[in-house]
């Protein structure tokens, strides 16, 4: 069966060298053999997110680590900042884990700014704030670090938690002069693997909070992961195949340079942003706010967004058709983790093809 090229926000393109990368022979997860394969990964980790720091590794999806960020913290109470579908559902855990929060929403296509989140705390009911860094379902970038100032700044013992699922390993995040308590990322986006595996940094002021806690469960409590994580193991039986492939990634990483990958993304974000502005559309986003990693365009040209797919899916590309309460309405076009300027290019290429094909252009 041949597949389709991806260009949605997750899951991405995985090169075939990555997916020989994961396709190792298993080792005992106790071994020492698999400590130094999670060392060797944990340390790449620190150096891309610029922390001295925990990294946890989680075999499963970020979701899971929404409910570990809250069911680690929230004492007095958590604000969930929501300006989009995800961080809407990360409120519904919170409620779901049966801890006091309130949702704080701000308009789909808006930004979280540090004013929006001064107000939300400035009540004192709340000891968490949560939020998502690259918005998937509209492709908006909140300004994480000048939210982090502001709140290390006014309310030292709140607890922040960034949600980076599609911005990390496509934009700089530094986690420890940020000031942030976890940040975490699944990788089947920006990092360009299979999903599955998530990954997250914990700060120290996380780890004492979570010490002080109750009632946090097992497989999520981060003084069970901690005790592993001194030697380089996790508590359950890991998908050691992520971490082959992880330690792949940030090889290439290191090889492109942290810096090249962000340019990389941001000059891919400028190809689409242009060329949607060419062909009469707009962005979703409130301007100065866009996603690096992906493309979210309002459909003012009323495109066939339906017809677009299924002629798109038929010369092998996957095209994403819009989420939630916005689709159709926008579209996104992703362009994260292995997507390369020439496939950029490519995908951009066959969709004028496809618009012409369909009389949508002359």
């Amino acid at each position: 069966m041949i597949y389709p090229k991806l260009f949605i926000p997750g899951p991405t393109h995985v090169d075939d060298v990555t997916l020989q990368a994961m396709a190792q022979p298993q080792v005992g997860h106790r071994t020492a053999e698999y400590s130094e394969l999670q060392s060797a990964v944990v340390s790449g980790l620190q150096k891309l997110l610029v922390t001295e720091g925990r990294v946890f590794l989680f075999s499963n999806p970020a979701t899971g680590v929404w409910e570990a960020a809250v069911r680690n913290t929230v004492k007095k109470g958590a604000v969930n900042m929501v300006n989009g579908a995800f961080s809407a559902k990360w409120h519904t855990v919170t409620r779901a884990c049966g801890l006091p929060c309130e949702a704080v929403n701000v308009e789909w296509g808006s930004a979280i700014k540090p004013d929006d989140v001064d107000r939300a705390l400035a009540s004192g009911r709340y000891d968490v704030v949560t939020l998502v860094h690259n918005e998937t379902s509209t492709g908006v970038l909140s300004p994480v670090r000048k939210i982090a100032a502001m709140v290390r700044q006014k309310y030292p013992d709140v607890l922040l938690h960034v949600d980076a699922v599609s911005s990390m390993a496509g934009v700089e995040i530094r986690f420890d002069e940020w000031g942030l308590d976890t940040c975490f990322a699944s990788v089947q986006k920006a990092w360009g693997l299979p999903a599955g595996f998530t990954v997250c940094a914990v700060s120290e002021r996380c780890m004492e909070r979570s010490a002080a806690m109750e009632n946090k469960g097992y497989y999520f409590d981060f003084m069970v992961m901690d005790k592993f994580h001194q030697k380089m193991q996790t508590p359950a039986t890991p998908s050691i195949a992520h971490l082959h492939g992880l330690a792949k990634v940030l090889r290439d990483i290191d090889s492109e340079t942290p810096a090249g990958r962000n340019q990389r993304h941001m000059q891919l974000a400028k190809t689409a942003r242009a060329w949607a502005l060419k062909h009469g559309q707009q962005l979703f986003p409130e301007k100065g706010y866009e996603s690096v990693t992906m493309t979210t365009i309002r459909n003012v040209r009323d495109w066939p967004v339906q017809d677009i797919y299924d002629v798109l899916e038929t010369r092998g590309y996957r095209m994403d058709r819009g989420y939630g309460q916005i689709r159709g309405e926008t579209f996104r076009i992703a362009h994260m983790g292995n997507v390369m300027p020439d496939d950029l290019e490519e995908y951009l290429s066959q969709f004028d093809a496809v618009l012409k094909k369909l009389g949508v252009l002359q």
